[in-house]
């Protein structure tokens, strides 16, 4: 089946895109790979530190098999779809299974504010809990919890030493590890990468350490 070329689509047939674009990964255990992200357009959340509030509104509303089409045009076999809180479109789940249906591998990064059982099992979750100098940390959804699996990621960005603590306590107590990779990373301005660094090798935390590559390689754009 050629990639991008499914026409027929049973969820609603258009969906706000914010941008489509082709890059590397800059984060989570696919860091590094060429892929093509699809950054829906919305989120209900306000996190303290975003750095996507351009996705917030406006964006172009397209047909499903426009999107297809659009990401045909890349070379990528990853493909990543963003936000914004993508689930919140309802569109979103149906996208999802048609990226995979077209031969491509999938991943899905979202808030841990939203359920993500209904995602298509094939697709690759990303889930980023929020911490509590988010601002939002009340609104995380804990059932997400049960439905990880091993294919999936959980992500928490943190701000200060208080979000460290919380984010071990929570590793701990819901035991993520041994449910799938478990990725700690700092917002940057606020908490020095090393700090981070350091605290996860003194308390031998089983998680993964990561830095967003894009923010390196290109600090005055999105990435793209």
């Amino acid at each position: 089946m050629k990639r991008g070329s499914l026409l027929r689509c049973d969820a609603p047939l258009a969906l706000k895109i914010s941008e489509i674009f082709h890059s590397l990964q800059g984060e989570s255990t696919r860091v590094g790979l060429p892929t093509t992200f699809i950054r829906l357009a919305g989120c209900p959340l306000r996190c303290a530190w975003c750095d996507t509030r351009y996705a917030f509104s406006d964006g172009v509303r397209m047909e499903v098999t426009d999107i297809l089409a659009r990401v045909g045009e890349y070379p990528a076999r990853f493909v990543c779809v963003t936000g914004g809180e993508p689930l919140a479109q309802q569109g979103c789940l149906g996208l999802l299974t048609l990226l995979c249906d077209a031969g491509y591998d999938v991943s899905l990064e979202t808030s841990g504010a939203l359920d993500i059982s209904g995602v298509d099992p094939r697709v690759s979750r990303i889930v980023d809990f929020k911490a509590p100098d988010s601002g939002e940390s009340e609104k995380n959804h804990w059932p997400n919890v049960e439905a990880l699996k091993a294919n999936d990621e959980v992500k928490f960005v943190l701000a200060s030493r208080t979000d460290y603590e919380w984010a071990r306590r929570i590793l701990a107590e819901c035991r993520l590890a041994a449910r799938c990779s478990v990725l700690f990373s700092s917002v940057c301005e606020l908490l020095p990468n090393s700090f981070l660094a350091d605290w996860i090798l003194e308390d031998r935390l089983q998680v993964r350490f990561q830095i967003q590559i894009h923010k390196l390689l290109w600090p005055d754009s999105s990435g793209r």
